[in-house]
């Protein structure tokens, strides 16, 4: 029992000491000097009205650099078309684009994304999801950044707004496995397609690399365009970064548990639900990030020796301790920081599910009104 007790203290360290590296890796970039050409802030948009007003100003609002601000109108059927019509006509920056039929093969996002990409103006392609709030200076630092460092694509984490209980469950485990697993100061080195990541809410791309390698339509099957995309511009050459994204925008992704199963499910399988990776990331989630609690309640109640009691106390400590770092650095709800461990358990519990779904016969994942395959297409 002390074996697997030292073997889940290994597995707490394995992110901790990834996760402090990270952090002193990543950075809020700096908007100075002043970002130049323009920035086309593209938000695809389906049945929004609830938020879309508050996205559109929030991006209006940017300084810093010179900005267009285009969404395109999925076919909704409540009234954002008709919101995002109104402020425009008071803001010539603003234009509301109609999103043509959804074509076979396609996901809805990456349809609204090229065709906004079509008709887009700027120098650089800001996309955003509708429920991301930008920050009066979040296009002109990661444009300035993206000058500096020469990389095609600049993406970053928005602060995750979490309201209720089911959100703070399940959102912060994209914090922790990027930070936690992603070895940064690599990604920026070397240039292996396997080191590509992002985030779909908040990605910054260079227009000429953009439609050079095909854009959204190069991953148009993908219903994780965060990984899927970076992915896509190295392996045309071209280089992709992360910064911190807390201070550059918000997002609050989901309303509720129902809703960020769903979320989080119909990406899965583009991400850890493989039958080869999924394996790997439960010994690795379960053995450093919950096992150390289930050994030191064990060691408790059945009275084990006091050496098994103590390492799984550390180890439990260790996960707790990177969840906390994380934590603060992203400007996330300290009230997760205790329900780490369940939300560990949460995403293993989602990306099982999906996998053995998509075993049982690829059910659809719906979405938005739409149904897709679970499957990584």
């Amino acid at each position: 029992m002390l074996a697997l007790a030292l073997l889940s203290l290994a597995l707490a360290l394995l992110p901790a000491v990834l996760a402090a590296v990270n952090l002193r890796a990543l950075a809020t970039p700096d908007p100075a000097p002043s970002a130049t050409g323009l920035v086309s802030i593209l938000i695809p948009a389906r049945n929004e009205a609830a938020i879309i007003a508050g996205t559109v100003r929030a991006a209006l609002a940017s300084e810093g650099v010179a900005v267009e601000v285009l969404v395109g109108d999925d076919h909704s059927t409540d009234a954002t078309a008709a919101l995002v019509s109104e402020i425009a006509m008071g803001d010539p920056r603003l234009r509301l684009v109609a999103v043509p039929a959804l074509p076979e093969g396609w996901t809805g996002k990456n349809n609204g994304c090229v065709t906004l990409a079509k008709v887009a103006g700027g120098d650089r392609l800001l996309f955003i999801d509708a429920d991301v709030t930008l920050g009066p200076n979040a296009a002109a630092a990661l444009s300035a950044h993206a000058a500096r460092t020469g990389a095609a694509l600049v993406s970053g984490v928005p602060r995750q707004a979490m309201q209720t209980l089911g959100e703070r469950l399940t959102v912060p485990a994209i914090t922790f496995l990027l930070l936690g697993f992603l070895p940064v100061p690599l990604m920026r080195r070397r240039p292996d397609v396997s080191l590509a990541a992002g985030c779909g809410q908040l990605m910054m791309i260079a227009a000429d690399a953009y439609r050079q390698t095909g854009g959204h339509g190069a991953v148009r099957t993908s219903m994780h365009d965060g990984v899927t995309l970076p992915r896509a511009l190295r392996a045309a050459g071209y280089r992709t970064d992360l910064v911190a994204g807390s201070s550059l925008a918000s997002c609050q992704m989901y309303p509720g548990f129902a809703q960020a199963w769903a979320g989080f499910s119909k990406n899965a399988r583009e991400g850890m639900a493989t039958p080869r990776a999924l394996p790997v990331w439960t010994f690795l989630l379960f053995g450093g990030q919950i096992l150390p609690w289930l050994l030191l309640v064990l060691a408790l109640a059945a009275g084990l020796p006091g050496s098994v009691a103590l390492v799984a106390l550390a180890a439990g400590l260790v996960s707790l301790g990177t969840r906390a770092a994380i934590t603060r650095a992203s400007a996330e709800p300290l009230a997760t920081i205790p329900l780490h461990p369940l939300t560990m358990a949460t995403a293993l519990a989602i990306q099982w599910t999906a996998l053995v779904r998509e075993a049982r016969g690829r059910a659809p994942a719906a979405w938005k009104g739409r149904s897709y395959p679970v499957g990584p297409g």
